[in-house]
């Protein structure tokens, strides 16, 4: 199974998933790894009361047994009502490393 999917599956199976998206975003960093940089939005009512740290942490467990596998992971991390009243942006900046 592919690592996304892998995620992906843990995630579904770890929280009340609202939304989930997670992009591979291994082709804006150096290094021939397809699959080494990942970004998550994830919006469930499971994270209400918990603050950012908290709600990363969980997220880590969830994932401890395939963080091995890759190298980064951005994390954009939501309540149902930090979602819908969220204006902010998820768009990952370019990559320092990446030569041109």
């Amino acid at each position: 199974m592919k690592l996304q999917r892998q995620i992906e599956t843990e995630i579904n199976n770890s929280f009340s998933v609202i939304k989930l998206v997670l992009e591979n975003e291994s082709h804006m960093h150096s290094g021939n790894n397809p699959e080494s940089h990942f970004k998550m939005i994830l919006v469930t009512d499971d994270f209400i009361g918990l603050n950012k740290v908290k709600r990363h942490q969980l997220v880590y467990k969830v994932l401890q047994a395939i963080m091995p596998k890759f190298h980064a992971l951005a994390l954009h991390l939501f309540s149902v009502e930090q979602w819908n009243d969220f204006e902010g942006s998820t768009t990952s900046p370019p990559c320092k490393g990446v030569s041109e």
